[in-house]
């Protein structure tokens, strides 16, 4: 279980990881609309999130696949692109944790 928190601590330990995590939370008012896939139901598409980041393709996936690792985060394959939006429940456990022990 400690390991678990360390590892999102780690997760949770850089600005564009942040950023993501804090656009997700509002897709619609922060990402433009999709061709495949909805926003909300789906998620944001990653070329999206990497545009937005200003930051390659690849850059951005290294950066969500923390974040899906840790669990913050949920990834969805639609045709040949990958969409992401937040796990609430997690990211409330999270800060719950945070809250109590710090």
């Amino acid at each position: 279980m400690e390991e678990d928190f360390v590892f999102v601590a780690n997760a949770l330990a850089h600005e564009k990881r942040l950023k993501v995590l804090e656009w997700l939370k509002d897709p619609v008012g922060n990402f433009p609309p999709q061709v495949d896939g909805d926003l909300i139901k789906d998620g944001v598409c990653s070329m999206y999130i990497a545009d937005k980041l200003g930051v390659s393709p690849p850059t951005a996936s290294q950066h969500l696949a923390l974040l899906r690792d840790a669990g913050l985060i949920k990834a969805t394959r639609i045709k040949k692109f990958t969409f992401y939006k937040r796990e609430e429940a997690a990211i409330a456990a999270i800060a719950k944790r945070i809250k109590n022990e710090l």
